[in-house]
């Protein structure tokens, strides 16, 4: 396999290309260090795209990714741009064309909270002391944001507004597999959330879960309603390994699962597409949390959620495996040495506040040794 590869950088707006400057650093160390090469095409995206050419999501920059082997994406969107018509806005206007037009299905979000930053969540510590380790796998192109019919009408002199929640045999087995195969590479525990009691898209969920489940009989497989696994989450996270669900609720799981790990600023997410003949993925790759506008700028920013991104990327789409797996032990040894950005520091003894690029130096760092 080859070891020269290449990637689409779309840094966006706010913090996004602050952090991304860290993130592509550490890139350079890893390479370096495990000896292959990652070109880099920077292209424009979201508020930037806009003021410079008038739209979110120029053609020349799809057309670099079409060339490229992944997308590593910074953030979109601040209130610049919010007066904008609602498909015209960055986050509209971009990242759902994106997932669209390269069938990204698969949204992988991990929600991690260290040994050393349980104090940072808001789970009582004594229920976490070794902090937790979960990955949603989220089902990311069908459900009802996209069902039709979607819309408004009059009924009786009343405004009714509806969507459908659709979903196929094939687009729930391919999300399935997908966790299933993730679960193998974890503890092999997988929880389905469903709403299998009121929904006929979920009985439909569960009963396809189960037949994929027959390809993977070392996986444990359990059920939980979403309003049950909600409750889990907050009360026992270590319990879960990978869970997986649909559209809507996996976008409201995995913030709350993104929200008891203490910090949006350490998360990583991956959007796979199919996999290919390689065993890898086309995917985008991104912090699990926004522009930040309000400390763009500032240099403050925590860019781990940006270069574990980088991590997720090198894994999934690029087959760098060892190169992954070391920058995320340099960012558990950056955080394990004090390191802490403003979102992580309390001024306890043995921590040290760290700018954006001094945590980016203490990540290349660990990774350098």
């Amino acid at each position: 396999m080859s070891r020269n590869h290449k990637i689409a950088v779309l840094a966006g707006d706010g913090i996004g290309p602050e952090v991304m400057i860290q993130a592509l650093e550490v890139l350079d160390v890893a390479c370096a260090k495990f000896g292959f090469t990652v070109q880099r095409e920077k292209c424009l995206v979201g508020g930037a795209a806009i003021d410079a050419v008038g739209s979110p999501l120029p053609q020349e920059t799809i057309t670099a990714c079409k060339n490229a082997d992944a997308i590593l994406f910074g953030s979109v969107g601040g209130p610049k741009w919010e007066n904008l018509a609602p498909d015209d806005q960055p986050e509209r206007g971009a990242l759902l064309p994106i997932r669209k037009y390269f069938g990204l299905f698969a949204n992988l979000r991990p929600g991690v909270c260290l040994p050393a930053l349980t104090h940072a969540s808001p789970v009582k510590n004594e229920l976490i002391p070794n902090g937790f380790d979960v990955l949603c796998v989220r089902e990311l192109t069908g459900g009802i944001y996209f069902g039709k019919p979607k819309g408004r009408r009059e009924e009786n002199g009343d405004i009714v507004a509806f969507d459908t929640m659709i979903y196929s045999k094939s687009e729930i087995e391919r999300i399935c597999r997908i966790a299933f195969t993730a679960a193998m590479g974890r503890d092999k525990r997988l929880v389905s959330v469903d709403k299998a009691n009121v929904l006929a898209c979920s009985v439909l969920w569960r009963e396809v879960c189960t037949e994929v489940a027959e390809d993977f009989p070392e996986v444990e497989l359990t059920h939980l309603y979403v309003d049950n696994a909600a409750m889990q989450l907050v009360k026992q996270p270590d319990s879960f390994d990978v869970m997986v669900t649909g559209n809507l609720f996996g976008d409201i799981l995995s913030d709350e699962m993104a929200m008891i790990s203490g910090s949006l600023g350490m998360l990583p997410s991956a959007s796979l597409g199919q996999q290919g003949a390689n065993g890898l993925y086309y995917g985008m790759y991104e912090p699990s949390g926004g522009s930040a506008p309000d400390i763009a700028g500032m240099g403050i920013a925590n860019p781990i959620a940006q270069i574990l991104s980088v991590a997720m990327l090198l894994r999934h789409s690029l087959g760098e495996s060892e190169a992954a797996e070391a920058i995320e032990a340099a960012v558990n040894a950056a955080i394990a040495s004090g390191m802490r950005t403003g979102d992580l520091y309390t001024g306890e003894k043995g921590e040290t506040k760290a700018t954006t690029a001094e945590m980016g130096q203490a990540i290349i760092t660990a990774l350098s040794i």
